[in-house]
């Protein structure tokens, strides 16, 4: 037969927990929280961040582009070499329009820049009259050696009437009409033989055949 259980404590209910010591307890957590470490805040804390100092920085520039130039043609280059040497050669005045396909004054415009000499015939040196002897002579024609022997070697014309590679004659020169306003001649010492506006002030126009 099973033993009963033991019998409740006197004067306790059956069933009931033990009674716990809080003062003990108290006294324990006490001891606890006096040696624990001591945790102060100010009422008001102030935050503080040291934030590291950040610069932009502008990304380089890309390289430029290099495009290749093409070289030019062979012809395109025939072409600058010729305009640059005519350039260079070209007489400081123009020559007029009137010199293409006139005998006369496609001789005399080889000598343009050819300088003045005294008494001088060619070719490399020339006095008015000396210029228009040897042109005239280049295309077969004699002429007198001075100005106004020219003059009376061939016939007095109206300007009017007058054509390019006839001759302008003045007291003491004479000169080749190139037409318009124009004449070319060797002016006087220290020039050269060049197209120019007609400066006489009374030409006389002279035809020669």
């Amino acid at each position: 037969m099973l033993g009963s259980p033991a019998s409740a404590a006197p004067g306790s209910d059956a069933g009931a927990l033990p009674a716990v010591d809080t003062a003990a307890l108290t006294a324990s957590a006490r001891a606890v929280l006096n040696t624990a470490p001591v945790v102060t805040a100010p009422v008001e804390a102030a935050w503080t961040f040291d934030a590291p100092a950040v610069t932009a920085e502008k990304p380089a520039p890309p390289p430029p582009v290099v495009r290749a130039t093409p070289a030019p043609s062979r012809a395109a280059a025939r072409a600058a070499t010729a305009t640059a040497t005519a350039a260079t050669a070209a007489p400081a005045a123009a020559v007029p329009q009137s010199v293409a396909g006139n005998a006369v004054l496609e001789v005399a415009a080889r000598y343009v820049g050819t300088p003045y000499v005294s008494g001088g015939s060619g070719p490399g040196g020339f006095d008015c009259s000396g210029f228009v002897s040897y042109v005239y002579g280049q295309l077969g024609i004699s002429l007198p050696r001075t100005s106004s022997g020219i003059k009376a070697a061939g016939t007095v014309i109206s300007r009017a009437d007058a054509q390019p590679g006839d001759l302008i004659w003045s007291p003491g020169h004479i000169s080749i009409y190139a037409g318009g306003n124009d004449q070319i001649d060797s002016p006087r010492p220290g020039k050269t033989i060049q197209f120019r506006a007609i400066w006489q002030s009374s030409p006389v126009f002279i035809r020669i055949g």
